[in-house]
């Protein structure tokens, strides 16, 4: 009886000891790891975006530099997970990079990345080498409305009810718009399109919602590192109260592209690695 008490106990303890050292933890994004070389560049894509809007923009630098391309849980196909926010990301992208030992590596975020960048950049300064913004700003809504103030408990059930009932077809028609408004190369529209199409409702309604309400203008005059700013074409209309939002950043180096809208990595494509490879390299 003693043994089967025994044989039992070993059980129970091995089936324990699997279950604390065997699971890998579980971050709300996929990371795909590419290149070498001792320096690292962590890629952050956009709102709904999969971390393959970087294909064409890593490949200049996999030869010289490890690479680690995000796509954020409920994205682009990514299984969703509960109670998205972006501080939740912006800690667990920090986790990563920690867990994983990366070495003050440069973060290059579009959009939504653009504005984890900063936020990282803000809250562990000393972890980040470089970051580089791709057309972001540290409050798009006060953009639209300069009295803007960030809501401490900000309700986000009129976002989620606008958009969760929507049919398959009105929601890629309405993506298919925005699409329009953001992404001037029409090759790649479609693309586009299908991330947001693959992308989880809850996810997208809740994250848009959050991340209008973030207000990182204050908070940016914790950054240490280099930062290029790289804005849409548009925005040069606009430089005073863009570069306003940045008043707080003293490493901000600004750049706008010549043509182009929102994903300035396929509407400007030369410029724009021009402006990448000379930052990150130098």
């Amino acid at each position: 009886m003693k043994k089967y008490i025994l044989i039992i106990a070993a059980i129970v303890f091995s089936v324990m000891c699997s279950n604390a050292f065997g699971q890998k933890k579980s971050y709300p994004f996929e990371v795909v790891k590419s290149g070498k070389g001792e320096r690292s560049i962590v890629f952050i894509p956009g709102f709904a975006s999969s971390g393959d809007v970087w294909n064409e923009t890593k490949a200049n630098f996999e030869k010289e530099f490890t690479c680690y391309t995000f796509t954020m849980a409920g994205f682009a196909g990514v299984q969703p997970q509960p109670n998205p926010s972006f501080i939740n990301w912006e800690k667990e992208i920090v986790n990563y990079i920690q867990e994983n030992k990366i070495e003050k590596p440069i973060i290059v975020g579009h959009s939504m990345g653009g504005g984890l960048a900063l936020a990282i950049a803000s809250d562990y300064p000393d972890l980040i080498a470089k970051i580089v913004v791709v057309d972001a700003l540290p409050c798009l809504s006060a953009l639209r409305d300069p009295s803007f103030k960030s809501q401490e408990n900000n309700d986000c059930t009129a976002m989620n009810n606008q958009i969760s009932p929507m049919s398959e077809d009105e929601f890629y028609q309405m993506q298919k718009r925005n699409m329009a408004m953001l992404l001037a190369d029409a090759s790649k529209q479609d693309k586009a399109i299908s991330w947001s199409m693959k992308s989880d409702r809850k996810t997208f309604s809740e994250m848009y919602c959050d991340f209008s309400n973030t207000d990182l203008r204050d908070k940016i005059g914790a950054i240490k590192c280099p930062s290029l700013i790289l804005l849409e074409y548009g925005f040069a209309n606009y430089k005073t109260p863009v570069e306003a939002q940045f008043v707080n950043l003293k490493t901000a180096n600004f750049q706008y592209a010549t043509k182009g809208l929102h994903f300035i990595m396929y509407d400007d494509k030369e410029w724009y690695l021009a402006q990448l490879t000379n930052f990150i390299k130098s």
